[in-house]
């Protein structure tokens, strides 16, 4: 499980294994055998080393469980609720994602 998500975030940040182990100071073999299950009992420094690669938490790649608020770091929450806050309702902040994606050509 824990070999899983670290993999599937490795891939979604478009990062290598190499560059992990680098940027997270950790051996390539060692992360190479997590996300193959070889290693299935990490310490909780090493998962803090790759979870800061990510801007997660070492509890984020230890659940269990895929629910999305936890894959959404802390600086997002925050502008969230700022938005919710201000009053702007969650139509316009739709309008505003389309336009960028518009002009993006997505």
């Amino acid at each position: 499980m824990i070999g899983e998500r670290i993999k599937k975030l490795r891939l979604q940040h478009g990062i290598s294994l190499t560059e992990l182990a680098e940027r997270a100071g950790v051996a390539k073999s060692y992360i190479s055998s997590i996300e193959r299950q070889l290693q299935s009992n990490p310490s909780i420094q090493v998962l803090d080393k790759i979870a800061d690669v990510f801007n997660t938490t070492a509890e984020y790649l230890l659940k269990e469980d895929n629910d999305v608020t936890n894959q959404i770091d802390s600086e997002w929450m925050k502008i969230l609720q700022e938005a919710i806050e201000s009053g702007i309702p969650k139509e316009e902040l739709i309008k505003f994602i389309e336009f960028n994606k518009f002009k993006k050509g997505i």
